[in-house]
């Protein structure tokens, strides 16, 4: 009888630029999957960390130098000649114009941009994560009138360095406000995220119909484990109070977790954004391993 073998720990490279395309690379000649593309990266080597291993693995393949990476999901994958555990590292800060080594072919694309193929099996996923907003607005209370919040969520767009691309995702869950000022207020919301090119996603706790007509659902994390499927919707993310719950969102295929704990975000499986009460900048959380944050409505409040 064979033992199951312990998954082989790799490190994974997302290489960011500026202008937010991102690097892949073709697998050589010789490989497992040869031709296929996928995120640059390696093995971690005895003793070595996961930024260590990117800063020689990026060096050794590309030619590139890596200054920092930020931890970001770690998920596994069974192929059939490995098992693997896949710690993915977003690395925006580094030098050098990428050059294959060994060989390899190498492009950078847009996430939404994707004309490379085939792509491996863990690559994919990543490439609809990479889409996933750095900064939203969390609107779950609310004692002002509906002009006030409107005019709140405008500033909050204002604010320097919060928005960088000024499209704003809004996780709008107030179910204790009436009803038909709820859905009232909902058709504002949305046209004021449609005009500027971004996404609402609406509380599990109002009716189904309002996530339906926006871009997505939020989950509360009491129903995680009442549902036996991911929702409808472009988006669907949910509140995550345990490791069970991360788990379980990434079992059922949902695209984020929203987190109130830091600790959480050690080896989360699927992207998480991180409850904070200030207009924290992006960048600080990321360097937590968080995708990003959502911030309170209430804190622009007047």
């Amino acid at each position: 009888m064979s033992l199951a073998r312990s998954p082989v720990q790799v490190a994974v490279g997302v290489v960011l630029r500026d202008d937010g395309a991102v690097l892949l690379g073709q697998r050589p000649v010789g490989k497992p999957y040869a031709g296929w593309w996928e995120f640059p990266g390696g093995k971690l080597e005895q003793g070595e960390s996961v930024g260590e291993a990117l800063i020689r693995e990026l060096h050794e393949e590309l030619g590139l130098q890596v200054a920092s990476s930020c931890p970001w999901v770690v998920r596994e994958f069974v192929y059939p000649h490995a098992h693997v555990r896949l710690h993915f590292h977003r690395v925006f800060e580094f030098s050098g114009e990428p050059h294959g080594r060994e060989g390899q072919a190498f492009a950078w694309r847009k996430p939404d941009e994707i004309d490379v193929a085939p792509l491996l099996p863990a690559t994919v996923p990543v490439l609809s994560w990479l889409q996933l907003a750095q900064c939203s607005l969390q609107c779950t209370r609310w004692d002002g009138d509906d002009d006030s919040l409107l005019s709140a969520m405008q500033r909050a767009l204002e604010t320097p360095g919060y928005w960088a691309d000024r499209r704003p995702m809004v996780l709008l869950d107030l179910p204790q406000m009436p009803a038909s000022r709820f859905e009232a207020l909902y058709y504002r919301i949305r046209a004021w995220c449609r005009e500027l090119g971004g996404q609402l996603l609406v509380g599990s706790r109002h009716p189904a119909s309002f996530a339906a007509a926006a871009e997505g659902m939020l989950i509360d994390t009491h129903l995680l484990c009442e549902l036996e499927q991911r929702p409808a919707g472009r988006l669907v993310g949910a509140r995550c109070a345990t490791s069970a719950d991360l788990s379980r969102a990434a079992e059922l295929g949902l695209d984020f977790a929203l987190l109130a704990d830091p600790a959480r975000l050690v080896d989360a499986p699927i992207p998480a954004l991180l409850e904070v009460s200030a207009a924290t900048r992006a960048e600080t959380a990321c360097q937590q391993g968080a995708h990003g944050v959502a911030v309170e409505l209430a804190f622009w409040q007047d």
